[in-house]
């Protein structure tokens, strides 16, 4: 929105109290997909949005979105039948007018052999999209909302609007580094906080007749590969009949999600063992030859969905659509509190919002994508071009290119300036320090953990451990000049977050090992 409103001419400023995408957009499926589960509830305009915006994607972002195979598993206890299934697939498919290529049929026995062989598996094949960094995706946004003109300030939190004579007139921010209290003006206030919406308006005593966001947590659990892991995304049904993917993700399995209300703080959102032993559970009976256990748990992350709070259904069947909030009834014309939405409809929900505030946005054109990879056919040689102009290898190249598209080949020239910034930044990842320094430099990085977790998210990684964090903060502190007593304030604030949001389960639990028999 801060991007679209930027580039219109408008004095744009994007306030975050923690860091970009370290809410929910970090503790997501990390998918991108048109919501064939839509389908079910009626909501083919959700999902030809979602659909149309996920090809822009492909088409715009193509290093960091990328074409996925996913299959859809049923057996004779699934509540879907295949044949429905099957109509649903066909029909999701014309959305997106092109043909999607298959797995072959040597990949689709491999998993069949792995899966449970008590049950008559049906596997259906269809493609989506997967984006393993939406916080990548995010930083670009950001950085284009910056070249715009915006003013863009993470950790800075807003204590409330300023409301005087029936409309909002600005907002009052804490520096959250500094402690630095101030008052900004402005002409309209745009309240996209997700599952923060309605906390936003309480502390301005703006009083909605109900509370705008009913909030579902979404826990997933991450797994190593295991043995008869499959390269392609699954999709199947819980023993509940909730749906749930298992993906291969940054070198690992991402397996989740739940529906649980959650009304409390948002900032303080956790996986419950009951979800952990929920999601182990359906994995361990798709795939039983692995063995899983509760001590494969790398780790497991939640976050919390911001839906229309209606109370009265069930959380699988409300709505994803996104929904604008005018303030006027309530006394706070020129505000907008944004309700819903999900990250695949991101660019057309910031276009609504900037026509709604009377800025006169085109809808981008449609460029249809073709099958099979999205990246451009001459990957390699620009691999190559940057592997060169930064004297680093090839396989540290690609990550680059693969992380920041376009800006890789100046990235590398930078490193070119010394070994410190070409050195990784821990041994075990081929991303390098000056990587690290673009964040900081032009990607609005404050913190050890904006880097790490999010602009070159390698703490993700199914490596990382305290000693990568520790190798990494003296890598970066020697090139950043930090002092020791810098270096220990970032390490110990990184580990602090990081803790905070990859949850390690409790390895001794007993419904644990239970759910993983």
């Amino acid at each position: 929105m801060a991007r679209e409103c930027a580039r219109a001419g408008k004095r744009t400023l994007l306030v975050e109290q923690n860091d970009f995408a370290s809410g929910v957009t970090s503790r997501s499926t990390r998918i991108i997909h048109g919501g064939l589960r839509y389908l079910e509830h009626g909501e083919i305009d959700l999902v030809r949005e979602s659909v149309r915006e996920r090809e822009r994607l492909l088409r715009e972002r193509s290093h960091l979105v990328h074409p996925v195979h996913f299959l859809f598993l049923l057996n004779e206890k699934s509540q879907r039948s295949a044949m429905t299934v099957r109509a649903g697939l066909w029909l999701y498919q014309r959305f997106a007018s092109r043909k999607s290529s298959k797995l072959t049929e040597m990949e689709l026995k491999r998993i069949e052999r792995a899966l449970d062989a008590g049950h008559q598996w049906s596997l259906l094949n269809y493609e989506d999209a997967q984006c393993e960094f939406p916080e990548r995706l995010v930083a670009e946004w950001l950085t284009e909302a910056v070249d715009a003109g915006a003013i863009v300030r993470n950790h800075c939190e807003v204590l409330a609007v300023d409301v005087a004579h029936g409309r909002a007139r600005g907002v009052l921010l804490r520096d959250r580094t500094s402690g630095k209290d101030e008052r900004v003006d402005g002409g309209w206030i745009l309240n996209c906080t997700g599952p923060w919406a309605d906390r936003i308006c309480q502390r301005s005593s703006i009083r909605t007749t109900k509370p705008m966001i009913g909030g579902v947590r979404g826990s997933h659990i991450v797994l190593p590969r295991f043995s008869g892991a499959p390269n392609a995304a699954l999709y199947t049904e819980a023993a509940d009949g909730r749906p749930v993917f298992v993906i291969p993700w940054n070198d690992q399995m991402l397996v989740g999600t739940t529906e649980v209300p959650d009304t409390g703080d948002p900032g303080k959102t956790a996986p419950s063992n009951e979800e952990i032993e929920y999601l182990l559970r359906t994995v361990s009976q798709l795939f039983p030859k692995a063995k899983l256990s509760a001590h494969d748990i790398k780790y497991a992350f939640a976050g919390v969905r911001p839906l229309p709070s209606t109370p009265k259904d069930k959380p699988s069947a409300v709505t994803r659509r996104h929904f604008l909030h005018d303030h006027t009834a309530e006394g706070a014309a020129k505000m907008i509190s944004v309700i819903g939405g999900k990250l695949t409809t991101a660019a057309s929900l910031a276009r609504e919002c900037a026509r709604k505030i009377g800025i006169e946005v085109k809808e981008p054109k449609t460029i249809a994508v073709g099958p099979g990879s999205a990246l451009d056919p001459l990957l390699d040689q620009e691999v190559l071009e940057i592997a060169r102009a930064g004297s680093v290898s090839e396989e540290t190249a690609r990550g680059m290119m693969e992380w920041h598209g376009q800006r890789a080949i100046d990235i590398a020239r930078t490193a070119l300036v010394s070994a410190d910034l070409r050195a990784p930044i821990c041994p075990h990842s081929s991303h390098i320090v000056a990587e690290v320094v673009e964040a900081y430099r032009r990607e609005c990085a404050v913190t050890l953990g904006d880097v790490l977790l999010r602009r070159v998210p390698v703490a993700l990684g199914a490596c990382w451990s305290e000693s990568c964090s520790r190798e990494a903060a003296l890598r970066i502190g020697a090139v950043l000049g930090w002092d020791q007593q810098a270096l220990g304030s970032n390490l110990e604030s990184f580990e602090m977050e990081r803790a905070g949001f990859l949850k390690r389960p409790a390895r001794h639990s007993s419904a644990l090992e239970a759910a993983a028999d």
